[in-house]
């Protein structure tokens, strides 16, 4: 078998790729690899606090890699720590990088570009699945998981902090996809088929964050060909189950 790291961003994609990963025999994810927003200490663009990762990752049991990085980071920069971060996990034996996308062409080019300066090889378990049909087959597997972040621009604070399930995909509006593939909404997995015991949490505030765009160089290239930055996000912030506030 291949010796494969999951890039877990917490959400339901990266859950789903290993679900369907372990059906086979081709790939042993032995170790999950997530960005974590060093200022807030918080899941980069998920808000998931570092200590429900943490109990999230002990419950799926595989090692964790973090990776830090201070917020906005130049495209030069955020190039250089990933290399750097890839090396090393290329030190430990691992071949392949397994990554959730579903159907973002130019976000999967520029994965593949950088992992091959590593001498790595990406992996893309959920390319071009239906997603009505992926995030059934989500609910029927047994997961379960709560969305954490909303794009204002595509959805309003009552999606934010609700458990996904098959009314809620009902309810999102036309034009949204069902897994929020072009960042509609992002969500935290609490309970699957892998896991060996749910997360404990509860719900905290939710509230509306503006975040300010990278300033781009001139000479400087951008993560894919996104015509703007969204900047207007719903956060839901949950809380370990024995934590006040």
């Amino acid at each position: 078998m291949k010796k494969a790291f999951l890039n877990w961003s917490s959400g339901k994609d990266a859950a789903f790729a290993l679900f369907e990963l372990q059906q086979g025999n081709d790939f042993s994810v032995e170790k999950l690899v997530t960005t974590i927003d060093a200022t807030s200490s918080t899941v980069s663009m998920h808000g998931l606090r570092k200590e429900l990762l943490l109990q999230q990752v002990n419950a799926v049991g595989i090692p964790l890699h973090l990776i830090s990085l201070d917020g906005f980071v130049p495209v030069e920069e955020y190039n250089r720590i990933m290399k750097r971060e890839m090396d090393s996990l290329k030190a430990e034996g691992f071949t392949h990088s397994v990554f959730g996308d579903i159907f973002l062409e130019d976000l999967r080019e520029f994965r593949e570009e950088q992992l091959k300066k590593a001498g790595l090889t990406a992996v893309f378990p959920l390319w071009k699945m239906d997603t009505q049909t992926l995030m059934r087959d989500f609910l029927k597997a047994g997961f379960k998981a709560i969305t954490v972040s909303v794009n204002a621009k595509d959805l309003d604070r009552s999606f934010c902090g609700r458990i996904i399930n098959e009314t809620f995909l009902a309810d999102l509006p036309e034009g949204v996809d069902p897994a929020g593939e072009n960042g509609e909404y992002h969500s935290f997995v609490y309970d699957g088929p892998y896991f060996k015991e749910p997360v404990a949490f509860r719900r905290g505030e939710v509230s509306e964050k503006i975040s300010g765009a990278p300033k781009k160089d001139k000479k400087q290239k951008s993560l894919g060909k996104q015509p703007s930055w969204d900047t207007r996000f719903w956060y839901c912030d949950l809380l370990p189950k024995h934590q006040k506030g």
